[in-house]
């Protein structure tokens, strides 16, 4: 039996199986037009949003769902990708064009994103890291860093 000092890498599922499973959750959130796949974050648990971006190469709407946590009136998220090393697609995106739009359980909001850095990074890692004990371990397997993206509210552009 393991006892608490168990330091052996964290085991991931294989990518196919990762991938298989956020396409069949998105398509379950699509086809029940999202009554069906999203949730708030609750004590030590963290909730899922869809977050729609546009395409940095083909200028069009892309959603995805992503886990995230409330930080006073901000979602917070991890740029993760399912731990691959590759930076996840919507990052990419909101790095070119920081204006997004996400959906939650209670309704839409318009955001504007950016990576935490310096002392708010850190905090906001370690609140990431009271819902999965082994994230620091987990985040070792990628090469680079993992963003910290937050998501703060931002006002409607007239025209749009």
């Amino acid at each position: 039996m393991p006892d608490g000092n168990d330091r052996r890498p964290p085991r991931l599922p294989r990518r196919r199986l990762v991938r298989l499973f956020w396409s069949a959750h998105r398509r379950v959130y699509r086809l029940t037009r999202g009554r069906v796949g999203l949730w708030r974050p609750k004590g030590r648990r963290w909730g899922t949003m869809c977050l729609t971006t546009v395409g940095r190469r083909t200028g069009r709407e892309r959603g995805v769902i992503v886990a995230y946590l409330e930080d006073g009136g901000n979602l917070v998220a991890l740029a993760m990708n399912g731990w691959a090393d590759a930076e996840p697609v919507w990052w990419l995106n909101l790095r070119e064009n920081p204006d997004a739009r996400v959906e939650l359980k209670g309704g839409p909001r318009l955001v504007r994103a950016r990576a935490a850095s310096g002392p708010e990074r850190e905090r906001l890692w370690a609140r990431w890291r009271q819902t999965e004990a082994r994230l620091d371990d987990l985040a070792a397997l990628r090469s680079r860093e993992t963003a910290v993206v937050v998501l703060e509210p931002r006002e409607p552009v007239a025209g749009r």
